[in-house]
């Protein structure tokens, strides 16, 4: 097996052997008996004269293509979310136009499932917002949606973080706008974790009186509200607020440290999943779903125990640069010809960050072609100015 050397955290080199990828199955072998929602990730177009600071310049053909793979290993598309860098490199005419040919793409798929973030990222966040001007970037947004034919994830709104004065205003603009769409959405509460813009969502900075307002709104929308997406990266929490779900409401694991468990669940209920982790980990996690299908939950916890490392590293803080990690593992994998991202983010983590993603993808039998996964790694280290 290929051996290279990788920097250490001390700022050393040390050398690394690899091992044999898993073999896991390139399909899904039967329907999952949960909902599995993969975020995906936008490959970006590099050899576009765009300035990749100020405009998303996109390669569609590989952005779908990757989609395609998605479907055929029994995973969902959770479209134009953060793990697409929805809000950092992707603005919304993009976000329209990826829409609209991933919904496109999908039509062609049988039972290919499929849900597009709608938001207000079109609108400056700014203090002095009108709840009337978020309302309407949240109808603008969802009528694009609609328009195409998709499902609606209600994106938490950064606009409404800045101008909300009280948790009284999260129940009007979620009330009005759950009241309009044409059929149930999810909601997404996402963490400050991960965008620092959104603390204090809710009306209230402790997650615990938020999760009180958001139950709130879930209770009164029920109908409207196929499920709720938590991404708070507590497991605890997300199980207290499972429990409390209106009958009917789903919830779909946004924890990218604890979704095995959260998956599985217990005596009393269990999670969906909809994870940026699972574009990075898809073929371990299409894997482990098909066994947790046919009965083998040891299985199941096999194949994603080693892979819970690896996602507690691409999503540690920063946890924002997540999808750094994301696209690497899309590139090391041949799933793209260049390691380049919208807005540049590429930059976003230290090679010894880097160096140790390829330790723990790996070690979860993720690296599937051991030679052009080392060739591309030396690639990353020489940019580094790493010899190896």
């Amino acid at each position: 097996m290929p051996i290279l050397n990788l920097p250490t955290s001390n700022g050393g080199l040390a050398p690394f052997t690899l091992s044999a990828p898993k073999d896991f199955p390139p399909r899904a072998n039967r329907p999952f008996n949960r909902i599995a929602y993969s975020a995906a990730h936008v490959v970006a177009d590099p050899r576009s004269d765009a300035d990749p600071w100020v405009d998303a310049a996109i390669d569609w053909d590989a952005t779908i293509s990757y989609r395609l793979g998605l479907y055929d290993l029994g995973l969902g598309v959770a479209e134009a979310m953060d793990t697409a860098q929805r809000g950092m490199g992707l603005d919304w005419p993009a976000s329209q136009e990826l829409i609209r040919r991933s919904l496109d793409a999908a039509k062609d798929i049988p039972g290919a499932r499929i849900a597009c973030g709608a938001g207000t990222d079109h609108l400056e966040p700014s203090a002095d917002l009108s709840l009337d001007d978020v309302i309407r970037a949240y109808e603008e947004q969802v009528a694009y949606v609609e328009g195409q034919g998709g499902r609606i994830i209600l994106m938490a709104s950064r606009a409404l973080a800045a101008c909300a004065k009280s948790p009284d205003d999260y129940a009007r603009v979620y009330d009005r706008i759950l009241s309009q769409v044409r059929e149930p959405v999810l909601i997404h509460w996402l963490g400050e974790m991960f965008d620092p813009a959104l603390a204090g969502y809710w009306g209230h900075c402790d997650h615990m009186a938020a999760m009180n307002v958001c139950l709130d709104v879930l209770a009164s929308n029920a109908a409207k509200t196929d499920g709720i997406k938590i991404s708070l990266l507590d497991k605890d929490k997300e199980i207290t607020m499972r429990r409390r779900l209106p009958k009917g409401v789903r919830m779909y694991t946004g924890d990218d440290f604890n979704y095995a468990e959260l998956i599985a669940g217990d005596e009393v209920g269990y999670s969906d999943a909809l994870l940026g982790i699972f574009d990075a980990i898809a073929p371990a996690a299409s894997a482990a779903l098909d066994a947790f299908a046919a009965g083998d939950e040891q299985t199941f916890h096999d194949i994603l125990a080693p892979t819970v490392p690896l996602s507690r590293h691409i999503f540690k803080a920063p946890t924002r640069f997540y999808k750094t990690g994301v696209v690497c593992m899309a590139w090391l994998n041949g799933h793209q010809d260049h390691f380049v991202m919208v807005g540049g983010q590429q930059s976003a983590r230290s090679v010894s960050h880097l160096a140790e993603l390829f330790r723990l993808a790996d070690a979860a039998g993720l690296l599937r072609d051991p030679d052009l996964a080392t060739a591309r790694m030396r690639i990353v280290l020489a940019t580094y100015g790493v010899e190896v």
